[in-house]
């Protein structure tokens, strides 16, 4: 009995349709929160947000925490302009390149969605003839509303205002081939894993030889989200996170991806050797790289001072922080090395 690729691929497609930039995540993780009861699970919501689901094992002195992130890139409303179009400020980190042409949702202060599309200032070759040079920057991009304004007032009327979220159509497709092509793929598609691990777990009553944390955090986009409330018997800390694909990378869109390093520095070595060696003895398709640009939640762990033993891993995402592909063989192979990883000895038995 294996971890179900279907049930985390529809739990994938579940999550990337419910909008959860940074700061704005109170509906999804009320999503996570109705399917961990479903399966059974305890578990209980910190104040910054992020739910922490443990499942015991047969060590109850010496635990694991594994944590993949729910939030996502988005944007606010920074100014509402004379001519009824909306000047933007970016959620995480990502350009305007990544988002133009797309269709998006403001949520205003009484929860009305009101949808348009992030273009650039002079998007008409018809009119504008630089418009292919322009940069694309706060400056030179806006939304145009599906609404009939004219003015800042109309807009205003609407009930749109200053700080009001905006999220970007994630556009899930699932192709006949498995492959799987959505916005926030990072890091949804590591949540989905984590659920169905722990539906396996429950399902087959398997029992754990450490007791175990599933932490899904809801800040990591901005950088604080699995920072704080680690219990205090967790030794081992697993990001569950995604591979970067890309020149000079290894990480392809079937694998399971091990991080060396990130822009936080190396990761943990004894753990990294560990992981390899479990995805060797299982027969993964894995890959062992360095991500220049990239920080996780593990790292911001240890930045706050917890005295833990910190490692990354994730299925191999393609146009990370754009209009993202993986494959269901990424998830699998991911699933299945944290499975082997939750089934074997800590590193300080």
């Amino acid at each position: 009995m294996t971890v179900s690729v279907p049930y985390m691929v529809d739990s994938f497609c579940q999550l990337a349709n419910i909008p959860s930039p940074s700061g704005n995540t109170a509906k999804v993780m009320e999503w996570v929160a109705q399917e961990l009861t479903s399966l059974g699970v305890e578990h209980k919501r910190t104040n910054k947000g992020a739910i922490i689901a443990t499942l015991p094992g047969r060590n109850q002195e010496k635990e694991r925490l594994l944590t993949a992130h729910v939030d996502t890139l988005g944007a606010m409303v920074k100014e509402i302009k004379a001519s009824g179009r909306l000047k933007l400020t970016l959620i995480g980190g990502f350009t305007f390149n990544a988002v133009e042409g797309e269709h998006c949702s403001i949520e205003t202060s009484s929860g009305r969605i009101v949808t348009g599309t992030i273009l650039s200032t002079k998007a008409s070759v018809h009119v504008y003839r630089e418009s292919g040079k322009m940069e694309r920057s706060e400056e030179n991009m806006e939304v145009r509303l599906d609404e009939k304004v004219k003015s800042k007032q109309d807009v205003i009327d609407l009930g749109i205002s200053v700080g009001d979220f905006v999220s970007f159509d994630p556009r899930v497709t699932v192709t006949e081939s498995g492959f799987i092509k959505s916005r926030h793929i990072d890091d949804k598609a590591s949540v989905a894993i984590l659920l169905g691990v722990i539906k396996h777990l429950k399902e087959s009553n398997e029992i754990l030889p450490y007791t175990t944390h599933f932490f899904v955090s809801n800040n990591e986009e901005i950088g604080y989200g699995g920072n704080s409330s680690v219990p205090s018997k967790v030794i081992e800390y697993l990001a569950v996170d995604m591979g970067a694909i890309g020149d000079g990378q290894t990480t392809d869109e079937y694998c399971v991806s091990i991080c060396a390093k990130d822009s936080s520095g190396p990761y943990h070595y004894g753990l990294r050797r560990h992981l390899t060696e479990l995805a060797e003895k299982n027969g993964l398709h894995y890959q062992v790289d360095i991500y220049p640009y990239y920080g996780s939640d593990a790292s911001a762990a240890l930045r706050a001072g917890y005295d833990i033993v910190h490692g990354l891993i994730g299925p191999g995402v393609d146009a990370s922080h754009s209009h993202e592909r993986t494959h269901k063989e990424a998830l699998d192979n991911t699933a299945k090395l944290v499975m082997a990883y939750l089934m074997s000895e800590a590193l300080q038995a």
